[in-house]
């Protein structure tokens, strides 16, 4: 298993393009009710991600989505419930149903306090970097997200308190899997600072606590980070986020070495133009580790491109690079990633898209080395 997984899902590109499909709502008991279906049909030609023996398929995507949306004077609620079904017609056993289904709420007592909730359930399956070469990785995430935010929009300084927990179990057969079950709980703290306009100056301080279910396990570790940036909405040209800051992982146990190491995030958006916008993320941090890691360095940045050619035809452009550290054993890995998509809308209610993403995964193991191919026609319904 790798952290590195690249689905047929991300064929349509890792950020949400500006000009997607536009769905209208109709009224359910009060509630705003917004059905959407993307239908696909796709040829991957090395969905296992293997160096040799490559299995191919051709894919059949089904994947509809339901959202309920209610709303208040000071609140906002929404309801998604959304099945992704995979038909790969040369392999049976690689067919799978992902289900995710997300409620979330955004709540303003005052125009000083306001708090976000998140309570999210998802069960996946992934085809690539499997641990097993014959089945797919077969896991559920349930989540639990509240951020409380306090200080005025227009004020000088803002605080926002955040914690997250989420529950990782595998649902493959036998043991498969069943050391990389745990339980995470993050605490966040930050601080903002308004340096004048819709700039802010940033602190922030982390904690996680990752708590293995195996017993005797060896991997259970604490985090620690603190990291100083900026945002920025919309000034000018550009809006974005930039954190720097420095990360520390501990374990319980004296098996493993602890790690200490610079970590940012980075996330900006330029837009020259109303109908052009380039978009850079970069990220550097320590993940949790897998496949004997005790933990995994990760370096990645993504440079996307996304055009309005005409007021129906639209195009996305992004090529992805990442550096993966295997600690604990001798493995390194370099990730190169592109893809390209090209959209037409003839009616604000129907996309179609013709995509393309090539893979290729160059490692000191040489039996995780492979690269990857991957074409996809969809079709996007709406109200």
């Amino acid at each position: 298993m790798n952290t590195c997984k690249v689905t047929t899902a991300a064929l349509a590109l890792a950020s949400t393009p500006v000009w997607a499909l536009d769905p209208a709502s109709v009224d359910l008991a009060g509630f705003r009710f917004v059905p959407t279906l993307e239908v696909s049909e796709s040829y991957d030609d090395n969905y296992r991600g293997l160096h040799r023996d490559e299995k191919s398929s051709w894919i059949t995507g089904i994947n509809p989505e339901f959202v309920l949306i209610a709303e208040t004077r000071n609140s906002g609620y929404r309801l998604r419930y959304e099945p992704d079904h995979k038909i790969y017609h040369s392999d049976s056993d690689a067919t799978n149903t992902d289900h995710h289904l997300v409620l979330d709420s955004v709540m303003e007592f005052t125009s000083r306090q306001r708090l976000k909730w998140q309570l999210a359930y998802h069960r996946m399956e992934e085809t690539v970097n499997t641990e097993s070469r014959e089945e797919n990785d077969k896991y559920s995430s349930k989540i639990a997200r509240l951020v409380y935010g306090f200080g005025a929009q227009s004020a000088r300084n803002q605080l926002e308190l955040g914690a997250n927990y989420e529950q990782r179990r595998y649902h493959n057969s036998g043991d498969l899997n069943a050391s990389e079950e745990r339980d995470s709980t993050e605490l966040r703290s930050t601080w903002f600072h308004r340096l004048g306009g819709r700039t802010r100056a940033l602190a922030e301080l982390r904690y996680a606590d990752h708590s293995y279910v195996q017993r005797n396990s060896i991997k259970d570790n604490q985090e620690t980070a603190l990291l100083l940036g900026a945002t920025w909405d919309a000034t000018a040209k550009t809006e974005g986020t930039v954190r720097v800051g420095l990360q520390n992982k501990e374990f319980d146990s004296d098996v493993y070495d602890d790690y200490t190491r610079p970590t940012w995030e980075v996330g900006v958006a330029y837009k020259p133009r109303t109908y052009s916008i380039f978009r850079l993320d970069t990220r550097q941090a320590f993940d949790e580790g897998d496949d004997g890691a005790s933990a995994i360095h990760n370096w990645t940045t993504r440079l996307g491109w996304e055009h309005a050619w005409t007021s129906r035809i639209r195009s996305e452009f992004d090529v992805r690079y990442s550096e993966f550290d295997y600690k604990g054993i001798a493995r390194e890995d370099e990730f190169l990633s592109y893809g390209l998509g090209l959209t037409y809308s003839p009616m604000r209610w129907i996309d179609v898209t013709l995509a393309y993403r090539w893979s290729d995964n160059d490692s000191s193991e040489f039996d995780e080395n492979y690269r990857r191919n991957v074409y996809m026609l969809s079709l996007a319904l709406s109200l």
